[in-house]
């Protein structure tokens, strides 16, 4: 505050600064959009934050928001798994959209597996499985779930203790011992990954309640083929005002396991109205080639990728989105079988690592970008370098992840969905365009404090300061084209940029512009023979 003066001598006054700097944003905050565990229950006994963005920094913060992973005949465990393979592959920051499971079973809503145990007077306890449970005459069958008493023993206070065994699958065993009878709900309730147990009656003893096995099963089994997977619910994520439309800033949106054309539409469009980027999944039924189509495993209806693109239902163009080929195989967690994931988990995890690494405008791609938790991609998805150069190039756009020797599995490619579009040729390669997204990002959130400023020459000078200091860091790091920052960038604000019908309209313009790095897509090596010459 302005000093007064009153004797003669030096006074001091404390002058607030006028300058201003730009905070990097963020470039790899990534957002999971699709179905989690549909039975599971937080510890309150409540559903999951259906709908909700909720941030997520490790896959333990998924568990304890929507359970895990899961595994079910009628529902792929894309989201969890993608999530997974994320944090796995060098991602740190994610938002988790779950959407609220519909019905599977006929003529009502899904209702997890159930099992009554009693002793034969109406006391006891019912379990409801907090997994999804298979069905025995269905195929596949799904995992079975158990529960087992055993170690029964009379307490002098008359309130029985035994252990209590649940199994569900092959690989997941949850052990209580010594339970009271009395105590066995709230316990199991609290700790319990599988189930949560109700009172039925007032049990104080396991009486009747022996060593055999009692199976969780559902009221209504679910047809076979029956999936709670909803292509309109994804509607509603992007809708205005939805959760998802008030986080601050994110960068990365997958979708795993969708490849259904409208849906990609849409998350497209929402894309890039929040200046984020796309990681799309080919198609499941993808494959390399109409031979790869007759091995085994491969998904029904197989169709090669270049045709799908060429002519059957290629998805949707956009400078916003990359899309990535093929399916890796994965060991499942949940039942420990071999199975097969989408790649965009993966690669989203690179993406987060590249830009840690080597920055936001390094391609996603090339022999450093081994891609961990995988053994390979799938047989039905290995190209030749010919088949490769197919779907690469115009008027093809895909992005390949392939298996070397010695070196492992790579992502392959850096397109975006628009590269056979010449007059977006701009926005050819994935790193250009988040580039682009990574300083819209940086300048929209640092430059508001320039809103209702004098719009005149100090603001113009003050926001081309901020702006060029900000270039030159990265032109240091070596983000642009070009040896000088000439060549590199340039920022202009001035009379040039803002007339005076746009100070009248309460307009200040600021125009920048950067040289963008592009990969070196193919590298020629030309080879010639030494003619004979006379030695000297």
């Amino acid at each position: 505050m302005p000093v007064t003066t009153t004797y003669p001598g030096v006074y001091i006054e404390e002058l607030p600064s006028s300058s201003h700097s730009v905070t990097p944003a963020p470039t790899s905050v990534t957002v999971f959009v699709g179905y989690t565990n549909p039975f599971w229950l937080l510890s309150d006994g409540t559903a999951p934050p259906f709908g909700d963005a909720v941030e997520i920094f490790s896959f333990a913060d998924y568990e304890a928001q929507f359970g895990g992973f899961f595994s079910s005949p009628y529902l792929p465990d894309y989201v969890g798994r993608a999530l997974f393979q994320f944090f796995q592959n060098g991602g740190s920051t994610a938002y988790v959209v779950s959407i609220e499971p519909g019905d599977y079973t006929p003529g009502g809503a899904v209702t997890a597996a159930t099992v009554s145990v009693d002793d034969g007077g109406g006391d006891g306890y019912t379990f409801t499985a907090k997994q999804p449970v298979g069905v025995s005459t269905q195929d596949p069958p799904g995992q079975k779930m158990t529960v087992t008493f055993s170690n029964l023993t009379k307490t002098t206070a008359d309130d029985d203790t035994a252990d209590l065994t649940i199994v569900y699958g092959a690989h997941t065993v949850e052990t209580y011992r010594r339970v009271l009878a009395t105590d066995l709900a709230a316990t199991v309730t609290r700790a319990s990954q599988l189930v949560s147990v109700a009172e039925d009656g007032n049990p104080a003893a396991y009486t009747g309640l022996d060593g055999a096995s009692h199976d969780l099963i559902y009221a209504v089994a679910p047809a076979q083929g029956a999936t709670v997977i909803d292509l309109t619910a994804f509607a509603d994520v992007f809708a205005t005002n939805a959760p998802l439309d008030k986080v601050p800033i994110f960068n990365l949106m997958l979708l795993p396991g969708i490849s259904d054309p409208s849906v990609l539409a849409q998350a497209l469009a929402y894309s890039e109205q929040k200046r984020a980027f796309y990681i799309m999944d080919a198609p499941e039924n993808a494959v390399a080639d109409s031979l790869a189509a007759h091995l085994s495993g491969v998904p029904a209806g197989a169709t090669p990728m270049a045709d799908i693109i060429d002519g059957g239902t290629p998805p949707p163009t956009s400078i916003n989105g990359a899309i990535y080929f093929p399916y890796l195989r994965v060991t499942d967690q949940a039942t420990g079988n071999a199975s097969t994931s989408p790649p965009s988990g993966f690669v989203a995890g690179i993406f987060a690592r590249e830009d840690v690494n080597r920055g936001v405008w390094k391609s996603p791609a090339g022999l450093e970008t081994t891609v961990l938790g995988t053994t390979g991609v799938v047989p039905w998805g290995v190209l030749t370098d010919q088949q490769h150069g197919v779907l690469n190039m115009p008027p093809n756009f895909v992005n390949c992840l392939r298996s070397f020797p010695g070196i492992g599995t790579v992502v392959f490619g850096a397109r975006t969905l628009v590269a056979a579009n010449v007059a977006q040729e701009q926005w050819r390669y994935v790193a250009v365009r988040r580039m682009a997204l990574f300083l819209e990002q940086s300048l929209y959130s640092a430059l508001k404090w320039a809103i209702f400023e004098p719009n005149d020459v100090p603001l113009w000078t003050a926001l081309k300061q901020e702006v060029d200091a900000f270039m030159l860091g990265l032109f240091r790091q070596g983000a642009f084209q070009g040896t000088t920052t000439d060549q590199a960038f340039r920022v202009q604000c001035d009379s040039t940029t803002t007339s005076q019908a746009d100070i009248d309209n309460g307009i200040v313009n600021i125009i920048v512009s950067f040289a963008p790095l592009k990969p070196a897509e193919f590298v020629v090596v030309k080879i010639a023979q030494l003619a004979g010459q006379s030695e000297t």
